[in-house]
């Protein structure tokens, strides 16, 4: 059943997701299941144009879509969700668009922690925080340590978040470290640059989705999703629900993934 267009408040009254061991969906295998979704939630401002409505329209409902999928992910089993919700580009929009936007974060933010409690998930946010209004930053500091203990889904929300300003940061702070002695140049391999970025101890994204159509990656996790399998698809975000994350999920299973090798090696028995 999709959850899109319900009232917000829909998860008190749906029945909680499926535990672990138990089925994600109709046809969808737990086995063929990605571990990390991430999402470029693209469409809320042609969503509301294509309608008439102002931009602020399609933010709003693309907050109930957001919820949406969230639950979805946790009903499906997936271990890690990760939203692009504002880019360090999007502070670039008109003051006004803005200033809705973190309104409306701040709004939702009180009024859902209380639901990723009760379904045993867990917050963090990746990107700069410190661009942020200060009360908006004390709000999400609060929710992820209020929600730190929970195990049964991570959610990550880029807010203020540039993949390339994520690995420069990342570079300064490890040329920082061998420039004090502290480390090695010789020691700077892969891992030790992976544990200096925003999501440090979270599996690289298997499934990437762009909703809205538009074939870019838009300066969203272009180092963790070297590998991750592209999904696009012409609904815009305020319309994706439940049913079309099904679709994805099952796409994904349908992919043969092999990361430099040849379908023959993936074969073989070892």
């Amino acid at each position: 059943m999709s959850l899109r267009g319900k009232n917000p408040k829909s998860w008190r009254s749906e029945p909680a997701p499926a535990g672990p061991g138990e089925p994600p969906g109709p046809g969808l295998d737990p086995s063929r299941l990605p571990r990390h979704v991430a999402i470029i939630m693209d469409g809320n401002g042609r969503w509301a144009k294509s309608r008439g409505l102002p931009r602020v329209s399609g933010h709003r409902q693309g907050a109930v879509a957001t919820r949406t999928v969230i639950r979805a992910c946790r009903k499906m089993n997936v271990p890690y969700l990760t939203l692009y919700a504002f880019s360090l580009e999007n502070w670039n929009r008109p003051p006004r668009e803005v200033e809705t936007l973190m309104r409306l974060l701040s709004r939702t933010l009180a009024r859902e922690v209380v639901k990723l409690l009760k379904y045993d998930i867990r917050l963090r946010t990746i990107g700069r925080l410190d661009r942020l209004p200060a009360a908006l930053q004390d709000e999400l500091r609060d929710a992820m340590a209020r929600t730190a203990h929970c195990r049964a889904m991570t959610l990550l929300v880029a807010l203020s978040y540039s993949s390339r300003d994520e690995i420069v940061r990342a570079a300064a702070h490890l040329a920082r470290a061998a420039a004090a002695g502290e480390l090695a140049p010789a020691a700077i391999d892969e891992a030790a640059f992976a544990a200096q970025l925003d999501t440090a101890g979270v599996p690289d994204p298997d499934l990437l989705i762009r909703t809205g159509g538009e074939w870019r990656l838009s300066n969203y996790l272009l180092w963790q999703a070297a590998y991750a399998e592209l999904y696009v698809t012409d609904v815009m975000w305020p319309d994706f629900g439940e049913a079309e994350l099904a679709d994805a999920l099952a796409d994904f299973a349908r992919r043969e993934r092999r990361f430099g090798k040849t379908s023959e090696q993936l074969t073989e028995k070892v």
